[in-house]
């Protein structure tokens, strides 16, 4: 398969998903609403990155627990479900979105509405399995009314739980989609599309920025120094780096072909 026809495979603008097919969180109870870490960049303020150790989880599997019956934040009360995790727990990617959306909420799981599609399609565009090689997750756990960016209070109140995602899962490497995530754990002011595509560093992990699938589902074009075109050169470094760390921890040489002169 051409590089041009790898890209072509996230360029269709994904379905709805019909809310009956929507898959459910493990677990997950559909409940009712309610009545009524790091170095950051020079230009950016320190961000706390400790979890306290009483706060710390043994397990995922608890700290899911705990995140399905938190009310600490304003967002517990109009949620349907908490959108805790998908993807394998012991993957080398870890991908950190925003917040849960409506299909989202309803479901219990993170990035399956048509950014989550498209996110997928991203992924398997490079030969990446979404049920074996990235673990995702959001900046929090709850929907915000009207699919709002979530308030600092809110980011700050759920940083425990995504932080203590980060130390049981244990990733190599960190993506975070849109400004919001990358914001909450770099403390990064910058614009993502000034930032987006390079290599970071955050507590010993490579850390990179990119576009969120939402922002690419409203500009469509394919054309060379577009979001779209910009983010198939980010993945493509994605699995380049990916490969480079598994050959090195499993001794077995991994390359990825690219084409750098093809044109989209």
């Amino acid at each position: 398969m051409t590089d041009k026809e790898q890209m072509s495979l996230f360029d269709l603008t994904p379905s709805d998903i019909p809310l009956v097919e929507l898959p459910q969180a493990e677990g997950g109870e559909m409940a009712a609403p309610a009545k009524k870490a790091g170095r950051s960049s020079k230009n950016s303020p320190a961000v706390n990155n400790v979890v306290p150790v009483g706060e710390q989880f043994a397990s995922l599997d608890a700290l899911r627990e705990a995140a399905c019956n938190c009310h600490k934040c304003p967002l517990a009360p109009t949620r349907t479900n908490v959108v805790v995790e998908r993807g394998d727990r012991k993957a080398k990617i870890l991908i950190i979105g925003e917040a849960p959306g409506e299909q989202e909420d309803l479901s219990g799981l993170p990035f399956v509405g048509k950014s989550g599609q498209l996110l997928d399609k991203i992924l398997e565009s490079v030969g990446f399995d979404t049920s074996k090689d990235v673990y995702i997750c959001n900046t929090v756990k709850c929907r915000p009314p009207n699919n709002r960016v979530p308030t600092e209070i809110e980011i700050n109140t759920c940083k425990p739980y995504l932080l203590e995602q980060i130390r049981l899962i244990d990733p190599k490497i960190i993506l975070l989609t849109g400004a919001t995530s990358l914001k909450s754990i770099m403390g990064e002011k910058r614009g993502i599309s000034k930032i987006r595509g390079q290599w970071l560093e955050w507590e010993g992990r490579l850390v990179m920025p990119i576009f969120h699938p939402s922002y690419l589902l409203r500009n469509q074009s394919r054309e060379q120094g577009s979001p779209k075109w910009l983010t198939w050169q980010d993945v493509k470094a994605i699995k380049e780096k990916y490969l480079e760390l598994v050959s090195a921890d499993t001794n077995i040489s991994a390359s990825v072909v690219v084409d750098e002169d093809e044109e989209f």
